[in-house]
């Protein structure tokens, strides 16, 4: 998977921007809030990515702020939430209002979003808030959430992608590697967490 991409910002717009990057373009779906932050063309630009593949090809999606790539992989990880409809939502609202929405369960103003109707306006705030409440409380204790949840959420996602490779259900992996965090913490390397699954089942 492509995480950054760091090189020469070759063309920019509102929906997507290049990174010329020795000598190859790289083409990156973007949000409103990076479009608006990103400099000239022509100068050094690093951007965070999430690539996306399908059937049908593949897409980049890229963040020039890290907690901004961070909270659309928590809104793209909620069931009827695609990259596409991810990138609307953080461009529709900032990342502290969408983070604000979701922690006051603020229904109306999730749905305003494009794309976004009542039952997946109420699953986000359901299957988010308590994170996001508990991101707040430790911002306010001063720990820097972001690389926080990038490396947790790394770690948890390679592990939960090999033990679907490996035959466990989705779902039933997803519990199992909630369940091995809650009683030995979020340092766990991949392999660990993936042996105490293996173990588990």
């Amino acid at each position: 998977m492509i995480a950054y991409l760091d090189g020469k910002l070759a063309y920019k717009d509102a929906t997507q921007a290049i990174v010329d990057i020795l000598g190859v373009g790289y083409e990156v779906r973007i949000s409103l809030a990076t479009y608006s932050k990103l400099p000239a063309e022509g100068a050094a630009t690093k951007i965070y990515t999430y690539q996306h593949i399908k059937e049908d090809g593949q897409t980049l999606y890229g963040f020039l702020d890290p907690s901004e790539k961070a909270l659309f992989m928590q809104l793209i990880s909620v069931s009827g939430i695609g990259p596409g409809t991810g990138i609307v939502m953080v461009s529709s609202m900032s990342v502290g209002e969408i983070r604000e929405a979701i922690v006051n369960e603020n229904v109306r103003a999730i749905q305003s979003i494009k794309g976004v109707g009542p039952k997946t306006a109420q699953r986000v705030i359901l299957e988010l808030k308590d994170k996001m409440r508990k991101d707040e409380l430790l911002a306010k204790a001063g720990v820097d959430t972001v690389p926080l949840a990038r490396q947790h959420n790394t770690r948890r996602s390679e592990a939960l992608q090999a033990l679907v490779t490996l035959g466990f259900a989705r779902a039933a992996a997803e519990k199992q590697l909630d369940q091995i965090q809650h009683k030995h913490g979020g340092e766990l390397t991949v392999e660990e967490l993936i042996k105490f699954a293996l173990k588990s089942h």
